[in-house]
């Protein structure tokens, strides 16, 4: 599944739906009713079968949620999707919200009408968004109404069918535990903590744990899969058998008893009905789940999906497979830069370089016979002023030409079975204005403060955000994003719980892989990322130092445009990082190439920088 230009939505359709969607609301008695993104698995991506969201209003972006109550038609969407909001929705019909400042329960605290009744699916709302809008509709005198089924469902004609798509069972060299080790570790661990059994229901634990990838979904090789797993060693999984092939098959039933994704919700009741204390992740479980223990006699125990922090602890042979991928993704990167180089201004477009890229990683996977299994997002291709859309899809409609004097943002990564990665560059397409170099470079200081960071033990990504913002700030200027994410093995190229932002309260350990990528937008002009990923390592000791630190390992290794750094707003310590950063980039990757004149690119684009 690679990236497609021709966003498919529906807008046209908005009204007659919603029209639909309000008749059947008031057959059921609720004065309103909530559409998330999120689908049963509260995964970033979804099937086909599960956009429900698109269907209804025509917004195709990742993070999104619509409430529709008997006169309003709201979509809810971040400060990335604004834009293309306003694009896909019909205006008509619906209006734009605030998913940050003012979400769905905040509106309904500030606007909703005494006695307000709202349903949702049980299945597609986590615990904690419920108790927020319970909370909001109590101050109304209203009532949060579960349906025992979704409305929308019933008028999605032509709907697809639920994905089938094939699992594979993860290498042991690239996964570095057996899956067998980690369910006991997992047992063991829930009898510490008084639980009998933990439900597993975010794809991404499912195939961390069993060292399994999928296909079900977009870009990131998730099963769309849950597991039980009890203190006593016993493990159910529930995976559709049609998903596996015989080795797969034969794999985890070594591992677990192989169920019927149809039988989880009558074995998640018998098990609470023996009075059972079940561990489920509030933040990542859907509300149903919980009900359905508690209705059934067993005890809900809250607590994060063990899983998860495992999981973003990556250890030596995923680390070890992320280094690789990032050097084999590098050089295809450094291929495309010296190809878009050659190129004549304005002769190439946004699309054709987002295509062009994903050859060069197909064509290197080839010949280092480890191919490119997807791409690990849509890959973000905004020339000139597109670029400062923080996330901007480029489509057939929008496609511009990268014009001369304008600089060019490309954010892209690709899956790999040794890893994942995501990286951006900004370069100059020309000459570009002076100013636009001094924020480039900016955001460059910022990047290379994350890099070469120290910070003890303990230090969350709260503490080391600001870091990456001071340039721009002494500047009078920031950035409306985090500063980084977390990152997966060969999983999803957004990983919790690790981020580096001005809300994360999550300890930095090490085995952590994040993004490094601060950047700055000029609305209707111009946007700079510049994005590496980093892991947290343990660092060197610093002499005259008293407490052991932490710091940055970096794993992505391409060159940073020499043209648009202005080398007397750099430190001496910042200028000498950039030049030790190219020496590496070029000897780490100068191997990986054979075209003598991308050679000869690669060497002029890491030449040492001089004031």
């Amino acid at each position: 599944m690679f990236q497609s230009f021709d966003v498919t939505s529906t807008p046209q359709f908005g009204k007659a739906r919603v029209t639909a969607l309000r008749a059947a609301l008031a057959d059921l008695n609720v004065d309103g009713f909530l559409v998330p993104r999120a689908d049963e698995y509260q995964g970033e991506y979804v099937p086909a079968s599960a956009e429900r969201l698109a269907w209804l209003t025509g917004f195709t972006g990742s993070a999104g949620i619509a409430l529709i109550t008997r006169n309003q038609a709201i979509v809810f969407v971040d400060g990335r999707y604004v834009t293309q909001l306003a694009e896909q929705v019909d205006g008509s019909v619906f209006e734009g919200g605030d998913l940050v400042g003012e979400p769905p329960h905040v509106w309904l605290e500030r606007h909703g009408a005494k006695g307000f009744r709202l349903g949702i699916d049980p299945w597609l709302h986590t615990g904690a968004e419920v108790r927020k809008l319970e909370k909001a509709l109590q101050g109304l005198g209203g009532a949060l109404i579960f349906l025992d089924h979704n409305p929308l469902d019933k008028q999605w004609e032509n709907r697809p069918a639920a994905p089938l798509g094939r699992v594979n069972i993860q290498p042991l060299d690239h996964a570095g535990l057996l899956a067998r080790d980690k369910l006991a570790t997992m047992a063991t661990d829930l009898s510490k903590a008084g639980a009998d059994a933990v439900v597993l229901t975010d794809p991404s634990s499912i195939a961390w744990t069993f060292n399994i990838r999928g296909s079900d979904v977009p870009h990131t090789p998730h099963p769309l899969a849950r597991a039980i797993v009890h203190a006593d060693g016993k493990v159910a999984l529930f995976l559709d058998k049609r998903k596996a092939g015989i080795e797969e098959e034969a794999y985890l039933t070594q591992l677990a008893s192989f169920e019927a994704p149809s039988s989880f919700e009558e074995r998640i009741s018998a098990l609470a009905a023996t009075g059972a204390k079940i561990m489920i992740d509030p933040d990542h479980a859907a509300f149903a789940l919980a009900e359905r223990i508690r209705k059934s006699g067993g005890t809900v125990i809250e607590a994060i999906d063990p899983a998860r922090l495992p999981r973003a602890r990556k250890n030596a042979a995923e680390l070890e497979g992320s280094a690789r991928a990032h050097l084999q993704d590098g050089a295809a990167m450094v291929e495309f830069l010296a190809w878009l180089d050659g190129t004549t201004p304005g002769e190439i477009t946004e699309i054709a370089a987002a295509v062009k890229l994903e050859a060069f990683r197909k064509s290197v996977g080839e010949r280092m016979q480890n191919p490119l299994k997807d791409i690990s997002f849509d890959t973000i291709s905004g020339a000139g002023a597109h670029a400062a859309i923080m996330h901007y899809r480029v489509t057939t409609e929008s496609d511009l030409a990268i014009a001369d004097g304008t600089m060019f943002l490309i954010d892209s990564g690709g899956q790999y079975v040794n890893g994942t990665t995501d990286i951006t560059r900004t370069v100059a397409i020309g000459t570009v204005p002076e100013e636009q170099r001094r924020f480039f470079t900016l955001v460059l200081k910022g990047m290379i403060a994350i890099s070469t960071a120290r910070f003890p033990k303990g230090s969350r990504g709260v503490d080391l955000d600001p870091l990456a913002r001071i340039a721009l700030w002494k500047a009078g200027a920031d950035f409306a994003h985090g500063t980084g994410h977390g990152v997966g093995s060969y999983l999803s190229v957004h990983e919790g719980p690790q981020r580096i932002s001005r809300a994360s309260m999550q300890e930095l350990l090490p085995g952590m892989i994040l993004s490094n990528e601060p950047g700055y937008y000029r609305p209707g002009a111009f946007g700079i990322r510049i994005e590496n990923l980093v892991h947290v390592l343990e660092a060197s000791e610093i002499d005259g130092g008293e407490l052991p630190m932490l710091g940055f390992e970096t794993l992505t290794f391409c060159p940073i445009d020499r043209r648009l750094i202005v080398t007397p707003l750099l430190t001496d310590e910042e200028l000498a990082w950039m030049n030790t950063y190219h020496r590496l980039t070029r000897e780490k990757l100068a191997p990986l190439i054979s075209d003598d004149g991308v050679l000869t690119w690669l060497e002029e684009a890491t030449a040492e920088l001089t004031r």
